[in-house]
């Protein structure tokens, strides 16, 4: 008898669909859902169509030094990077043909009658300018009322000279401001024998024919002008300086600076003539200006020469302005990006995906992608369409647009996608480790919208509380939005309710990135544990 014969049937091996297929059929049960489709389209309205309702008028907003402006609604001086910037100071100037320098001692820095006084960025000194024009390149050797010897130049350079023999703000010093080409150097001494370099700078297309002399002027006193620790931004108790449109205005008192300037010494291209005084930036006015006696130039002056600032009460409208409207498309996305998840768990569908893709991780991975690319395009679309046309729309109503650098609004449109893409997958998260929609939703709306909201547009809070929320929570990720930079010589309060965050932009955007991690860390360990 022959043995019989057994067929080997071939053993059947499951495959595990691959990871571009999930993806697919991710993808598949989004837009197939017509309510999601739906709150995608609502999140892309809301985002721009908030921008377009949004206006605000500057009304009777006058130039630097109290000019004002021509023309309908308000604006400010561009300086040489094309930033808004504040110029306005008593110039007492003359015509300087090529190279040259000049020479002074400053024998007194003292403030205008009043209780104000002098302020910290109260400062006078030497300065070589293309021209009279506000917003023309320049550089500057200051000295300070609370911040020494400094060389400034083209509004936002700021170069703080190494101590000299004299500290006091009110001792007589001695100045010296060389020009050598496009190289301008600045040198400060005790005694006008021995000298030391405050700086050096170079003022790239600066014309041959410039005018240069002495200067003085002094910014706002502040009111209610402190920083998030209850301080100036230069560090003292209540008492730096504030600015708006123009400087001298501001949100407090006007201030004055006089500085009584002897020992004048000029060498190089200078054409015989007189000095002549010049109110940079606005009309002069009976307090400010210049007196010359018996070899002493007496220049008194009102305003600042530094980067432009918004204050709390209107003067310009940042770009960011434009993308207030990405909270209310916020609220869509999270609402969205929670139920992608939850409403399989609540109809029982999550045990199908999973009999049929049992990589659990794999499946919270797809849905993360699926849900953070569709979102970060419907967010790219709703801001940028906020940002093109609600500066159109800000424009036509006579408001006064802060400029952004190209770079700094593509940052911020970008940005903005790339918040409301991370806080979707947040979301997502969020619903898995709950399983419960609205409670996802409430969750994810009370640590990231309601903090932002009551800390930034509405400013309801006190600026410390404020401060720390917007540090510690995922409403950090809107200081992505942010285009207008603080500035260490301008004191200013720089809160979250005037649009500053305590965060760097992509800093706080990182804060809600942690968040995000660290929630789909623990959704994917609770999905693997969990029944389904």
């Amino acid at each position: 008898m022959t043995a019989p014969t057994t067929t080997r049937q071939p053993r059947v091996r499951a495959r595990r669909a691959g990871f571009g297929a999930l993806l697919r059929a991710e993808w598949t049960k989004f837009r197939t859902v017509r309510g999601w489709t739906i709150g995608m389209i609502v999140a892309v309205l809301v985002t721009a169509g908030i921008a377009l309702l949004d206006h605000s008028s500057c009304g009777g907003v006058t130039a630097p030094g109290g000019a004002d402006v021509p023309g309908t609604g308000c604006s400010a001086p561009v300086g040489p990077d094309g930033k808004a910037v504040t110029d306005a100071f008593s110039f007492v100037h003359r015509r300087l043909d090529g190279d040259g320098d000049i020479t002074v001692r400053m024998a007194s820095l003292i403030g205008g009658r009043g209780p104000a006084g002098l302020q910290p960025w109260s400062k006078a000194g030497l300065i070589v300018k293309a021209g009279t024009r506000p917003g023309s390149a320049y550089a500057a050797l200051i000295v300070t009322a609370g911040h020494g010897v400094r060389m400034q130049y083209d509004y936002t350079g700021d170069i703080k000279a190494p101590p000299g023999a004299v500290t006091a703000a009110a001792a007589p010093r001695w100045l010296r401001l060389v020009r050598s080409g496009d190289a301008i150097t600045g040198y400060q001494s005790a005694d006008g024998v021995r000298w030391s370099a405050a700086g050096t700078v170079r003022l790239h297309g600066l014309p041959p024919t410039v005018q240069a002399g002495m200067f003085a002027t002094s910014p706002a006193s502040a009111q209610g002008g402190s920083t998030q620790d209850g301080s100036t931004q230069d560090g003292s108790a209540q008492g730096g300086s504030a600015q708006s449109l123009g400087g001298s205005g501001g949100s407090g008192a006007r201030t004055l600076a006089t500085a009584r300037f002897d020992h004048i010494g000029l060498r190089g291209a200078w054409p015989p003539g007189a000095w002549t005084g010049t109110q940079v930036g606005g009309r002069p006015s009976p307090d400010t200006g210049f007196r010359q006696a018996a070899g002493t130039v007496t220049v008194t002056g009102s305003g600042d020469i530094a980067p432009y600032v918004p204050a709390v009460d209107g003067g310009g409208v940042a770009v960011e302005r434009t993308l207030l409207g990405a909270f209310g498309g916020l609220i869509a996305v999270i609402v969205v990006a929670a139920l992608f998840m939850t409403a399989e768990h609540r109809r029982g569908l999550l045990r199908v995906t999973f009999t049929a893709v049992p990589g659990r991780g794999r499946v919270l991975a797809a849905k993360a992608i699926v849900i953070g690319s569709v979102t970060f395009v419907a967010g790219l679309a709703g801001s940028t369409a906020a940002v093109l046309l609600g500066e159109r729309l800000l424009r036509s109503n006579g408001d006064f647009v802060l400029p952004a650098g190209t770079f700094t609004e593509i940052r911020a449109v970008a940005g903005t996608a790339a918040l409301l893409a991370v806080a979707a997958v947040l979301a997502l998260a969020v619903g898995t480790i709950l399983r419960h929609g609205a409670g996802a939703v409430t969750a994810v709306v009370t640590v990231m919208v309601v903090p932002y909201f009551f800390a930034s547009p509405l400013s309801v809070l006190p600026a410390g509380v404020a401060d720390w929320l917007l540090r510690v929570t995922p409403a950090a990720a809107f200081a992505v939005q942010q285009t207008t930079p603080r500035y260490p010589q301008v004191s200013a309060p720089y809160t979250p309710g005037n649009g500053y965050f305590p965060l760097p932009p992509w800093a706080g955007f990182a804060v809600l990135c942690g968040y995000t991690v660290l929630a789909l860390g623990l959704a994917t360990v609770l999905l693997r544990r969990r029944d389904a």
